[in-house]
């Protein structure tokens, strides 16, 4: 089961969010968490994955400079820090969990168990 929570606060212009995404139920090691987003009217893009077997982790062009993913083993949870949010950043975020992916793999459709989705709205 995957689970999502966004945590943290937005400023207008600039600011910096950081999403949680608790994941639980593996009954192997070998799999990779994923941050998708998606955009009204477009499709949803991969932003970065960890593997959590070696901690390998992996950016889209779209995140890299900006955006962090990191994980805590001991508490089942992977994050994804966001600086520098631009409007173009607004999105539903999700979260997402793959198994047995390859160290680059970011299409959604690699990944079988979602979270639910959480809004994020940068004004300008």
């Amino acid at each position: 089961e995957v689970q999502l929570q966004a945590l943290g606060r937005l400023g207008a212009g600039g600011g910096s969010l950081r999403l949680s995404c608790a994941a639980s139920g593996f009954t192997s090691r070998n799999y990779a968490i994923g941050w998708f987003r998606q955009a009204p009217g477009k499709e949803r893009e991969g932003l970065s994955c960890i593997h959590n077997m070696d901690g390998g982790k992996y950016y889209a062009d779209v995140a890299k400079g900006r955006f962090t993913i990191s994980s805590d083993n001991a508490k089942n949870t992977v994050y994804l820090q966001m600086n520098s949010l631009k409007p173009d950043d607004t999105a539903v975020y999700y979260c997402a969990a793959g198994r047995g992916l390859g160290p680059t793999t970011l299409l959604p459709e690699e990944f079988a168990d979602w979270g639910r989705g959480t809004l994020v709205t940068v004004s300008s």
